[in-house]
Formats: structure tokens, C-alpha cells, sequence
């Protein structure tokens, strides 16, 4: 008999994660005193796991973006453009998505690569700090969501980039609910 079909060994797994999860997230699980209750709470920490996944997706596309030659990005554009997997080739989206490879392949490669991994650590470190609560870390979690506001705005304006302020909102969403916990945190402690 297979253990991975065993109702015990999945029992294990789910066990396993559901602690490797309240070591990042203590209050993520039933009945910590932590959990969160109200609907600014939950926000919240939807908010920092969406951040998380953002960061982890940054840093391994980085990643691959340091291996990956840009003949083969370019040829990979070329590939979903033509087969209209984003409109009409002639469509806005496959306009700003070809252009956007063009700045890639044309010298924005070096400042795709470090933007993507510098975010994607940075996050990373970031939503641990966050999910853990160590309080010193909201205003350090402010200011480099503000300073990537501020970097992917200036970069959005150099670029004409249709995806970079859409990104730039979604950090000023997430100043804003780290802000009103930070805050929250603080009332508590006192």
C-alpha cells in the first residue's frame, strides 16, 4: 500500500503545512488569538499573502530573465502576439506588450532584471516582517512600497507603460492597509 494514498500520510502533509503556514501567518489558524476579525483585518491579510505571491513571481522571473537570452523573449512576444492569445495583433494590448519587449530586448533588460529581483526579495522579506507582525517593520514596509510607487510612476511615464501604474495602485492599496494595522498594532500595545 502506497503512503501518499493513506489517510494518515495526508493527514501528515496537511499538518505539516498547515504549521509551516502559522509559522509565517501566526494567526492564520482557527483559534489564535491573533486571528483576524475584522473585515480591515482580513484585507490585510489577503492583501500582504497577494504581495507575497507577487514578490516569489518577481524573483523567480528574474531569475529566468538572467538566463534567458533576448532573442528568445523576443521570439516568445512574437509567438503570442501572432497566435492572438492577446487580441487582435493589431489590438492596444498587443501593441503595449510588444513595445514592452522592445524596451526589454532594446537596453531595459538590466533594469527589468534588478526592478523584478530587488522587488521580489525586498517583498518577500517584507510580508514575513508583516505576517509575523514585528511592528518595527510596517514604517520600513511604507516607505519601500512608496519608493517603488514613486520608481514605477517615473519608469511608467519614461516607458508610456500601461502596467506599471496599475501596479504602483495596487502598493498604494497595500500602504494604505498597512498603515491602518500598524496603526491598530500600536493602540494594542498600549
Amino acid at each position: 500500500m502506497r503512503a501518499a494514498g493513506c489517510p494518515a500520510a495526508a493527514a501528515s502533509r496537511s499538518t505539516s503545512l498547515a504549521s509551516k503556514i502559522a509559522v509565517l501567518d501566526p494567526g492564520a489558524h482557527h483559534g489564535a488569538v491573533s486571528a483576524p476579525s475584522t473585515l480591515t483585518d482580513k484585507l490585510f491579510r489577503v492583501a500582504v499573502w497577494l504581495k507575497g505571491l507577487d514578490g516569489a513571481t518577481q524573483l523567480v522571473a528574474g531569475i529566468v530573465l538572467i538566463f534567458l537570452p533576448p532573442a528568445v523573449v523576443s521570439r516568445f512576444a512574437h509567438a503570442v502576439v501572432t497566435r492572438d492569445l492577446l487580441g487582435p495583433p493589431s489590438g492596444a494590448l498587443a501593441g503595449h506588450f510588444e513595445v514592452a519587449v522592445q524596451h526589454f530586448v532594446g537596453g531595459s533588460r538590466t533594469f527589468v532584471i534588478i526592478y523584478l529581483v530587488a522587488h521580489g526579495v525586498i517583498k518577500l522579506g517584507l510580508v514575513i516582517a508583516l505576517l509575523r507582525k514585528i511592528v518595527p517593520m510596517y514604517p520600513v514596509a511604507t516607505t519601500a512600497l512608496a519608493l517603488f510607487v514613486i520608481a514605477e510612476l517615473l519608469r511608467a511615464i519614461q516607458t508610456h507603460s500601461a502596467v506599471l501604474p496599475l501596479f504602483a495602485l495596487l502598493d498604494v492599496v497595500i500602504i494604505v492597509l498597512v498603515q491602518k494595522e500598524y496603526r491598530e498594532l500600536r493602540r494594542q500595545s498600549q
